[in-house]
């Protein structure tokens, strides 16, 4: 496992290097979050029926995912894709390791950096200026921070999984122009998942992008009890473990069909 911890420390070292890049979109994140609290303090102004979240929980819910957003698993390891398509990864193989664990601890730096050096500043600008309340309790606070942790093992899952599959791609263009489509969407940060209609609950219950961002924030705002919480935790480990399972498959059956030509 030291060898992996190593490449976790490194990368993440190199991934805090970007901090302009951080700068600009954490501007952005507080940009966006301000004007879908706009557009919800409209809708519920306009609401004439009982809704499943009240104002207050919905603008949470809009907080924590412009703060969490880069746990998405949305984009992809350009250095991992240029390897790939060069065929540059054989020099990784040549390496005492392996392949899925290296890159799934890769995939869980580009989650993590991002993520702390943003979430921290939209944490504090949201709690200043827009009233973003703390969690019910010191135990809904270990729930969520758990949960949290949980989140980051499925995403990089994810995007390990789809690391992957790009052995079977001529590009990785289709991959990262679909990915923020559909995670952003049933993540719950476009909007809030329990406000979606309700024929469309049972599928987006159990589909996994909820594992990344909704359960966090149902955990944090009190929507889900403390005490159900093993429960949803439960969910996002059997998630991790399924995308971590087929992303180790995949890993193998490319290699053993793996051709490199040239030299």
């Amino acid at each position: 496992m030291k060898p992996y911890i190593a490449i976790l420390n490194t990368r993440m070292a190199v991934l805090f290097q970007y901090r302009s890049a951080a700068i600009a979109g954490l501007c952005t994140q507080v940009f966006w979050g301000i004007v879908k609290v706009m557009i919800l303090e409209a809708f519920f102004a306009q609401s004439v029926s009982a809704e499943p979240l009240s104002l207050a929980q919905a603008i949470t819910f809009i907080w924590l995912g412009q703060a969490l957003i880069q746990l998405l698993p949305w984009n992809i390891d350009k250095e991992l894709e240029a390897q790939i398509k060069t065929g540059n990864v054989a020099y990784e193989l040549l390496r005492p390791l392996d392949l899925y664990s290296y890159w799934f601890f890769r995939a869980m730096a580009m989650r993590l950096v991002p993520t702390i050096m943003r979430s921290i500043p939209v944490f504090m600008f949201a709690g200043l200026f827009q009233a973003l309340p703390a969690p019910e309790s010191w135990s809904a606070l270990i729930a969520f921070v758990v949960s949290l942790l949980f989140a980051a093992l499925l995403s990089s899952a994810i995007t390990t999984l789809v690391h992957s599959s790009m052995f079977w791609t001529i590009s990785g263009e289709g991959i990262q122009r679909l990915l923020p489509q559909v995670t952003l969407l049933f993540s719950g940060v476009v909007v809030p998942l329990p406000l979606f209609p309700d024929w469309m609950q049972p599928f987006l219950n159990l589909q996994p992008f909820r594992g990344v961002i909704d359960i966090p924030s149902r955990i944090y705002t009190g929507v889900i009890p403390v005490v159900e919480a093993p429960y949803y935790l439960g969910f996002q480990l059997v998630w991790f473990l399924f995308f971590a399972i087929a992303g180790k498959w995949l890993i193998a059956r490319a290699l053993r069909r793996f051709v490199i030509q040239g030299g």
